[in-house]
This record gives structure tokens, C-alpha cells and sequence, in this order.
């Protein structure tokens, strides 16, 4: 080997000297397995230090609770809430065995047996916690009552730590029986009651002791996801899931010999009773506290951060225009109901809510006569149908879309149409023919005057020229919910569902010149801790300026010299429309001032709230339709509210006129001749039968010409004379007349 191979050699031997005591070097097995255990050695360490560290705190102060607060927009006092906790403590021996069985079935079949802890689900929820994924689940029985008796919820990795140490040594110190009364004592299971004995007082009425197996499981079930599991205000997928807790609990306790398979098979589930207003809350204020609640929900504040008490939670509602909402349901409408002697009178509910369309704020909600008495919220209930209130909507649409009727004639208010009685309509392939109100036919009349007199077959046959998917989109973009809304003709007459609360945001928006307005009632929550503020609703442009303004001048019309005259006053400048459901269900007035839009609603409640019923011969008035009470209601409440009146008006751009056809000669053929397969069916009907009643072997008479006179006349409009053929009459919603169809 020559001199320079050696020099190569020894080079080579040098760069695996560095490599194998370099990188090498540091990867070896007993390195790895030496800083292993050196890791685990430490958190040994670490974690005793901690369980000598930590001791078994004093019960935290739950029983002791501070009282939330709830203000008017000025910061006077609304009302109080949990003053006290509503809780009676009992011994385990008063709880059945098989109801005990059932809290360890749900939350933890190993609790006789296991030390306390959940170490892979404890580790599991550390490592939630630090990704910022929130509280998880995988505790015991034994860390859940740690968690309620000695610590707080707050989801942090030292909390979560303690709770690990503590119930190592609660296990130690404490029987299982004590661990099992503590936690079932002390847990949260909705409607305000901390503990099992509150529990089968709220949802079942009676005692704990006297509980059943299956009540029992439910209560089980309840703990975990108390408001999501509520019978009461479950939405459907909460009652599934939560009925699928139930047989799972039921499963377990067989599975561990807790029950037999017979007993279980012959177990129906326990629906709990409804639940009663707490103390306080009569009037309205339980009412405003509710839908702050919800909005709480939404804002990121849980039941359970709520409920620990220290808020002051500060609202939109004005108070002056609050009291002046009230006074103005007793005024117009309960000083003339008899609720005791009359039936009719007894059915009837009240529902309203008042917002400030520029800022989406709730200045005023009408819930019902009292929260005490009547738990559901008429202000923010969606079974009812808003009926002919979705009309304007229809238009909005159409104007949005730049919609032409079947002969090509640009929409808008000077557009004719057919008014004619029971017409079928043409272009659909769901045939559709209502009836107007008292079966009366307008001929040839335009959209406003239309809108005027709330001409059923006009709308059907607009939504048609739009198409009932377009309809449907704009009408959620302006804010009415997706809550039964088919895309068929029938929906031109509101037969979806929606409330108060819902058709103020949609009103509103129109009054904003198209620009999205969403309601909503909470100004602020303030705690010790922290402070939420609640999150600003986008206000994209929902409709186009032009549009809204062209409907706020239609709805002008409706309450100048139509169906909403009622609401008329020269005091301030409006716009509305009435409503009046099928069978007269439900009435409705919605309208707004260019300060403030309001929607009120009455609706016929039978039942204890399971059955909608009829208005008619409300107050021994006939019927009830959107022009009578709720009218009165809106316009007595806005001249209150507007301190007496405004001398505001509306400013409204670019308002479409639309276009008006040249009338057609007796030699013309009509253009919308039904064909047989038009005939309205009973596929347009759905479940709650619509608004509108449906001719059973329509015709369609030829449009009146000047020759021709209709069979009844339409009114004048000033702004809309009488086209060739139409000569004047009067407004067709009318109080009384038997089997009138819905406007």
C-alpha cells in the first residue's frame, strides 16, 4: 500500500470514529431507554410531589351561590335568579337501589370496583384540554362529584390535575355509598335542580324516593347534556339522542345483573312532565329571561357557566317601550277577553316583538299572559303559520329576481293580475287554485291594490312567475326560518311555520332597505371573571335597496287604504300587512315606522298548548283576523313607543312600478286556460292543511274587459286607478263570514 492509500485509510477510519461517537452516539438503546425511564421517574416524581401537595379542599360554596341579574337596557333591575339553589340533600337509602343502579350504569359500571379514577380517560381529556378542544368526558363518578363538591368546571389542565389527586384520595377516605349520595346530590340536571331530589320534583312531580327504574334512568341519561336532553325543548335529534341514553343506561344494568331482561323489555320511556316557571319570573319578565337565556346559549355562556351564579346580564329592551307593549295587550286585547266564562276567549294567545331595525335590537317582547301560567313564549314560538305576512316576501322576491308574469310583463306594482276567485294557476307543475277571502273575485287588478286587499290567487300566481325555490331563498335571506317550507304554490299564502320573533327580523330587514337586520336581546354579560360581548350579526345586504323600498311602498298602501287601516294613524308614516292563518288559528299584524318595526300575533291555543284551534268569536267579534286585535295592538304599542308620534317618513328609491299590459279584446284567447290536469289535488296539502282552501273543480273565468265587467269589483286605489273593466268597492278583509279563506 502506497503512502497516499494510507493516508486514505486512516482518513476513512477517522470520519467513522466521528460518526458512530456523533450522531450515532446519541441514539443508543441504553440512551433511549435511560431517558425513558428518566421521563417517567420524573413524572412519578412530579405527581407525588402533587399528591402531598394537594389536600382534600372544603366544599366549594354551590350551596351558596351567588343570585345573576338581569337589567333593562337603562340598568334598572329586570329581575333575580338564582338566589338560592334548588337542592334538598337526601340520604342514599331514600333513593331506590335500582334508581342508584342506574347513575352508575350511565356515568360508570366499573364505580364498585374501580380506585377513583379514569386514567385513559383523564390523560384523554388533558390532551383535549391543551388543544383547546374543550371539556371532554371519560371522569367517574368519583371525579365528577370532586369535580362538583370540591373544584369548579373551568376546563384547565390544573383543575383537571387536582381532580385526579382528589378523588385518588376521596376513594381512600370515603365509601362508595357516600361517594355515589355526594355526586347524585350534588349534579346538575336542568330546569334548575341541583341534585336527585329537585330532579324527580322538576321533571316527574314526585319525591326521589318514589322514583321508578325507567324515571330514574332518565334522570341518568339527563347528566349529560342536561338542556340538550330536556323533554320539553329537545329539538328531534335531542329526544333521540337522549332516548338512545336512556337504553343504553337500561342496557348496562342488565348487562351487570342490575336487571333482568324481562323487566327491561317491559320499561316505555318515562316523557317528563312539563316543566313549571321558578319563582320570580311572573309577568314578562320570565319571558325577556328565557330568550336572553337562549341567546346566552349561542353566545358561548353554557347553562352550567350560568347557573354558577355572579352575571349581570344587561339586555336591549327598552324599559318605557316594554311597559308600553304591555299596556297595550291589556288594553286591545285581555280587557275584553273573558277567559272564565267565555271558550273561545280561553284559547287565546298573545305573542309580539318590537325591534329597532337599524340595530337589529329587541326593544319590547310580549311573551303571553304570564310566564307563571303559560310557559311557552308566544314572542319566539314557530308552530303557527304566518299566513298572508309572507306575501310581501313573495314580492320581494319577485322584484329581486326581475320576475315577468306568464305574458312577459315585468313585475311590480303596477302589474295586473287575475284576482279572480278560486283561479288556477298556470306554469306550475303543483296545481293550486285558492279561494280569496269570502270567495270574492277582483278581475283585473293591480299588485298594489292586490297587496291593498291581500288577493290570494294574485300571490299564488306570482310565486309561480318567481318559482317557489326563489321565493323560498329570498325569504330566507330576509330571516324567516326553514321550518316546514315546501317550494310549492301554497307556501305564496305563508303556510310555513315562523314567530314573532322571525318575521320581525324579516320586516325589519325591509325596513332597513334591504340590509339584513337580526334580532336579538342581549347588550351584555359581565362576570368577575369575564366579560361577553355579544357577537355582532353580519348586515350584509339581504335584498337589493330598490327592492325593500318598492315593498315598504306596497305595505304603505295596505295600511292607507287596505286590509291594515286599523293600524292607520296620521301620527307617524307606516307600513304593514295583515295575516289571518287557515281556520283562523292564528292572526297576525306586522309593520314598521321608519324608527321601529313590530310583529304581533294572536294564536288559538287548545289543549294545554297540543292543539291549535280556531279564533273565531274571539272577544264575541267574529273573526279574528290580522286587521281587528293585532292591528289595534301594533298601532296603540308604536304610538307609545314613538313618544306620542313621529314626523319621520320613509325614504324610498327607485320604486318599481312594473309594467301594465294593454287590456285584451273580446277576441283575444285568454292566456292562462286551465287544462284538466291544472285541477288542484290533495298533493298540495300539506300535514297542517294550508292557509288556503283549494277549489275542487275550479274554472277559470276569461279576464274582464271593458265589456266585461268582473263578477265583483276591486276598490279604488289613489295611487292605482281602476284599470279598463274595474270600477270601485271596497277592502275585502272583513270581520265575520262563514268558510272565508285565509288572507
Amino acid at each position: 500500500m502506497g503512502r497516499a492509500d494510507a493516508r486514505r485509510a486512516r482518513a476513512r477510519e477517522t470520519r467513522g470514529d466521528r460518526k458512530s461517537g456523533g450522531i450515532r452516539g446519541l441514539f443508543t438503546w441504553k440512551k433511549l431507554l435511560g431517558t425513558f425511564f428518566g421521563i417517567v421517574l420524573l413524572g412519578m416524581g412530579a405527581f407525588g410531589a402533587l399528591y402531598l401537595y394537594v389536600d382534600v379542599p372544603a366544599a366549594n360554596a354551590m350551596a351558596e351561590r351567588q343570585s345573576n341579574v338581569y337589567k333593562y337596557s337603562d340598568g334598572t333591575v329586570l329581575a333575580r335568579t338564582g338566589k338560592g339553589v334548588n337542592r334538598q340533600i337526601v340520604d342514599l337509602e331514600q333513593v331506590p337501589e335500582k334508581v342508584q343502579h342506574a347513575f352508575v350504569a350511565a356515568e360508570n359500571k366499573t364505580f364498585y370496583k374501580d380506585q377513583g379514577v379514569d386514567l385513559k380517560g383523564t390523560t384523554r381529556a388533558l390532551l383535549n384540554t391543551l388543544s383547546g378542544k374543550g371539556k371532554q368526558g371519560g371522569s367517574t363518578i368519583t371525579q365528577q362529584y370532586v369535580k362538583n363538591y370540591y373544584l369548579t368546571q373551568d376546563p384547565t389542565v390544573s383543575r383537571k390535575l387536582k381532580e385526579l389527586v382528589i378523588s385518588l384520595k376521596v376513594d381512600q377516605k370515603q365509601s362508595k355509598e357516600q361517594i355515589l349520595a355526594g355526586y347524585i346530590n350534588t349534579a346538575y340536571y336542568g330546569r334548575g335542580a341541583s341534585g336527585v331530589q329537585a330532579a324527580a320534583q322538576a321533571y316527574y312531580g314526585v319525591d326521589a324516593e318514589d322514583l321508578n327504574v325507567a324515571q330514574g334512568a332518565y334522570l341518568a341519561s339527563l347528566l349529560q347534556a342536561p338542556s340538550q336532553y330536556d323533554w320539553n325543548s329537545a329539538t328531534p335529534t335531542g329526544k333521540k339522542l337522549v332516548k338512545e341514553r336512556w337504553a343504553y343506561t337500561l342496557r348496562n344494568m342488565v348487562e351487570m345483573k342490575w336487571l333482568s331482561e324481562s323487566e327491561k323489555a317491559g320499561l316505555e320511556f318515562p316523557v317528563p312532565q312539563k316543566p313549571k316557571a321558578a319563582p320570580g319570573m311572573e309577568g314578562q319578565a320570565g319571558y325577556l329571561v328565557e330568550a336572553a337565556n337562549k341567546e346566552l346559549e349561542k353566545q358561548g355562556v353554557t347553562e352550567e357557566d350560568r347557573l354558577a351564579g355572579g352575571w349581570t346580564f344587561t339586555l336591549t329592551v327598552d324599559k318605557k317601550r316594554q311597559k308600553a307593549l304591555e299596556k297595550s295587550v291589556d288594553d286591545q286585547l285581555e280587557s275584553k277577553l273573558d277567559r272564565e266564562g267565555n271558550k273561545v276567549d280561553a284559547t287565546v294567545q298573545a305573542g309580539a316583538t318590537s325591534v329597532d331595525p337599524r340595530t337589529g335590537k329587541v326593544v319590547a317582547l310580549y311573551g303571553g299572559e304570564d310566564y307563571v301560567k303559560h310557559y311557552i313564549s308566544n314572542a319566539t314560538r314557530q308552530d303557527y303559520q304566518p299566513a298572508s305576512t309572507f306575501k310581501p316576501l313573495v314580492l320581494a322576491s319577485a322584484l329581486e329576481n326581475e320576475s315577468t308574469t306568464q305574458d312577459g310583463s315585468l313585475i311590480g306594482l303596477n302589474t295586473v293580475y287575475d284576482g279572480t276567485s278560486k283561479r288556477p294557476v298556470v306554469g306550475s307543475d303543483t296545481p293550486f287554485a285558492p279561494q280569496n277571502e269570502d270567495d270574492r273575485s277582483y278581475g283585473r287588478i293591480s299588485v298594489q291594490q292586490a297587496m291593498n286587499n291581500s288577493v290570494n290567487s294574485v300571490f299564488a300566481q306570482m310565486i309561480v312567475d318567481v318559482s317557489p325555490a326563489k321565493a323560498k331563498a329570498t325569504a330566507l335571506a330576509l330571516g324567516v326560518p326553514d321550518k316546514n317550507f315546501p317550494e310549492r304554490p301554497a307556501v305564496s299564502l305563508g303556510t310555513m311555520n315562523a314567530s314573532t320573533w322571525d318575521m320581525a327580523g324579516a320586516y325589519a330587514t325591509l325596513d332597513n332597505h334591504g340590509r339584513k337586520v337580526t334580532p336579538h336581546i342581549l347588550q351584555s354579560a359581565e362576570h368577575r371573571d369575564r366579560t361577553v360581548m355579544p357577537q355582532k350579526p353580519k348586515r350584509e345586504q339581504a335584498i337589493s335597496r330598490a327592492s325593500a323600498d318598492t315593498v315598504t311602498k306596497a305595505l304603505t298602501g295596505v295600511v292607507d287604504a287596505g286590509s291594515g287601516r286599523e293600524a292607520n294613524t296620521s301620527a307617524y308614516d307606516a307600513a304593514g300587512k295583515t295575516g289571518t292563518s287557515e281556520d283562523n288559528k292564528s292572526a297576525w299584524f306586522a309593520g314598521y315606522t321608519p324608527e321601529l318595526t313590530t310583529v304581533v300575533a294572536l294564536f288559538g291555543e287548545g289543549d294545554g298548548g297540543r292543539k291549535q284551534v280556531s279564533l273565531t268569536g274571539t272577544a264575541n267579534s267574529g273573526r279574528a283576523n290580522g286587521g281587528g286585535f293585532p292591528a289595534r295592538i301594533w298601532a296603540d304599542y308604536t304610538l307609545g313607543a314613538l313618544g306620542g308620534g313621529s314626523d319621520r317618513t320613509f325614504d324610498l328609491q327607485d320604486v318599481e312600478r312594473g309594467e301594465v299590459p294593454a287590456p285584451p279584446t273580446p277576441s283575444d284567447t285568454p292566456s292562462e286556460e286551465p287544462s284538466e290536469s291544472q285541477e288542484p289535488t290533495p298533493s298540495d296539502t300539506p300535514s297542517e292543511k294550508p292557509s288556503e282552501t283549494p277549489s275542487e273543480t275550479p274554472t277559470t273565468p276569461a279576464p274582464p274587459t271593458s265589456s266585461s265587467p268582473p263578477t265583483s269589483t276591486p276598490p279604488t286605489d289613489p295611487e292605482f286607478p281602476p284599470l279598463p273593466g274595474e270600477s270601485e268597492g271596497q277592502p275585502g278583509e272583513r270581520p265575520g263570514g262563514n268558510g272565508a279563506a285565509p288572507r
